[in-house]
């Protein structure tokens, strides 16, 4: 299979680019593909007409697109506007990665593929603008929402969380917002699945479970036998500039048979990695 992928330099284009070694991936960062401009990518996908199109780019900047709305916009709803158009156009599959902060975060158990979303910041507001483009523009779509990436290679959560831990004598987390973290390389691994099946729709793909960003904390800690104590605060005592959902765990209805591991598995995979020298802390 022909792969076009895009956000090579992320810690998901990374991840699949070591996980679809089986085919003929060619994958472009932002400097070789910008997706906000529409003749590029269209350049792009009509110079090999790939049997796919994967969209691991995004502006992934939380805070900052309460700031700045404008480039979030362009990251996550132009950007797979313009994709969803070309692979249309060509025929093509696309699959898009999306978030679980589509979500107010109102609901008293996991989130499926059917719930309604309803985003509280200009982020999300601009995930699910993605989200919408791509369903309306190219029937052939696999939307995926997914949830607190983290893995060795990259910039995510659980790598600064870490790093605290050998600059502060206490780490302070929040225990109020609850989600479900996920391995990148496990997330890799269902897509990877998924875009064999030709079962176009909406799916969630996050580790199984839920946990707060003080139980991952606590549970990345003993992995790694960090002995750093942790503090349980509330959301309005670390306040952030864009309002996040206080519970966005991910549930799958639409294909069971591809599940991920649980969160705590992935907890594990990643000491895994970094003592294995995979990434830096």
């Amino acid at each position: 299979m022909k792969i076009l992928l895009t956000g090579a330099k992320g810690q998901l284009g990374q991840a699949l680019q070591r996980t679809l070694t089986a085919h003929a991936v060619t994958a472009y960062d932002h400097a070789q593909l910008d997706i906000t401009k529409l003749t590029n990518v269209r350049d792009a996908i009509y110079a090999m007409y790939p049997d796919v199109v994967i969209n691991a780019a995004a502006y992934n900047n939380v805070d900052g697109a309460e700031s700045d709305p404008l480039s979030s916009y362009r990251g996550n709803a132009l950007g797979p506007r313009n994709l969803a158009v070309a692979t249309a156009t060509a025929g093509i599959p696309l699959l898009h990665v999306s978030s679980d902060y589509v979500f107010d975060g109102a609901s008293t158990r996991p989130y499926h593929e059917f719930d309604r979303p309803h985003p509280l910041s200009a982020y999300a507001a601009s995930k699910l603008a993605g989200e919408d483009a791509v369903r309306e523009l190219n029937p052939k779509h696999y939307l995926v929402r997914t949830a607190w990436l983290y893995s060795a290679v990259g910039k995510n959560f659980a790598k600064t969380i870490c790093a605290l831990a050998q600059q502060q004598s206490e780490v302070r987390v929040v225990k109020d917002q609850i989600g479900s973290p996920t391995y990148v390389p496990h997330l890799a691994t269902a897509i990877a699945t998924l875009i064999s099946t030709q079962a176009f729709g909406t799916y969630h793909f996050a580790n199984q479970g839920a946990a707060s960003w003080y139980d991952l904390t606590c549970a990345l800690y003993r992995q790694r036998g960090i002995t750093t104590p942790v503090q349980a605060v509330t959301t309005p005592e670390f306040p952030r500039s864009a309002k996040r959902p206080a519970y966005s765990a991910l549930m799958t209805i639409q294909d069971p048979t591809i599940l991920l591991p649980t969160w705590e598995e992935g907890v594990v995979a990643f000491a895994k990695a970094i003592s294995e020298g995979k990434g830096t802390v």
